[in-house]
């Protein structure tokens, strides 16, 4: 356990800090998980509307440093070919 004042205050801040990441974390794995699961239900239109609403989630996400810049463009970039892909 941290000893003076200052490291005791900033364990507080990592703990507070750690859990925020962890949810917004989580909405983007939701928001990756809806747009896959509008591609398997077949649906090209739904699934162009919840990709769009989900992008600017995890862009925003990767401005904050949340998830990694290269990781959010490359998902991106794989759920928009599966849109175009579909039929």
């Amino acid at each position: 356990m941290a000893n003076s004042a200052q490291a005791r205050k900033r364990a507080r801040q990592a703990d507070r800090t750690r859990l925020q990441n962890m949810a917004q974390r989580s909405a983007y794995r939701t928001a990756v998980k809806k747009v896959r699961a509008a591609i398997a239900a077949g649906d090209k239109a739904a699934a162009a509307v919840i990709f769009q609403a989900s992008m600017s989630t995890m862009d925003s996400l990767a401005d904050k440093r949340i998830v990694h810049k290269n990781k959010s463009s490359r998902q991106k970039s794989r759920l928009s070919a599966a849109v175009k892909a579909m039929a």
